[in-house]
């Protein structure tokens, strides 16, 4: 497939197979990451992989950072919620949680950094793609909660910038329209 076909037909799959996603094709998707733009080379980006009981790091975190905001965990509405949250790492086989680590280099942008991370998910979402995965990049503010980032071992500057969730697709993709790129071009010349 080529680079072109691949950002075309890639598509946010948010519901897959529990099939075991291979030790290589999840190195090749992480391998991909690496390769993306970094001004000043900084590499920011830090992955963490969760495969079989390994997502429970991540369920215990989720439901931790929804405890702390909540008055009474005991209602039934708060409990159905940290239902929710335990359950969320298991919808895939493979969870790939991404999150910056930003240089202490005062010439070194924070947007920037940013940027280089989101950057490695784009290759990672094409990569799985590629390799006949489907995948969804999940985010919102539990993604953000400075527990979650305690939870992997990012420093007070690191954060999750979005929790990947990979596997085999149930079904196809529906291709979608998108706006031409006239739209929102401007030439200059």
């Amino acid at each position: 497939m080529n680079v072109f076909e691949a950002i075309k037909t890639r598509r946010t799959v948010g519901v897959v197979k529990q099939d075991p996603v291979p030790r290589d094709v999840t190195e090749r998707i992480l391998q991909s990451a690496v390769w993306a733009p970094n001004h000043f080379r900084t590499e920011p980006w830090r992955f963490f992989v969760l495969e079989g009981d390994g997502r429970n790091k991540l369920a215990t975190a989720l439901v931790e950072a929804i405890k702390e905001d909540m008055e009474d965990v005991t209602t039934e509405e708060n409990q159905k919620r940290i239902e929710k949250q335990q359950n969320n790492p298991f919808r895939a086989p493979l969870v790939i949680v991404v999150g910056v680590e930003p240089s202490n280099e005062p010439k070194v942008p924070l947007k920037e950094e940013y940027a280089a991370v989101s950057a490695a998910i784009q290759n990672m979402l094409l990569t799985a793609h590629a390799s006949g995965l489907g995948a969804i990049w999940r985010t919102g503010d539990i993604c953000y909660h400075p527990k979650i980032a305690q939870s992997f071992g990012l420093s007070e500057r690191g954060e999750v910038v979005g929790f990947l969730y990979i596997g085999y697709p149930v079904k196809e993709p529906k291709t979608v329209k998108k706006t031409d790129v006239s739209t929102y071009t401007k030439w200059f010349s």
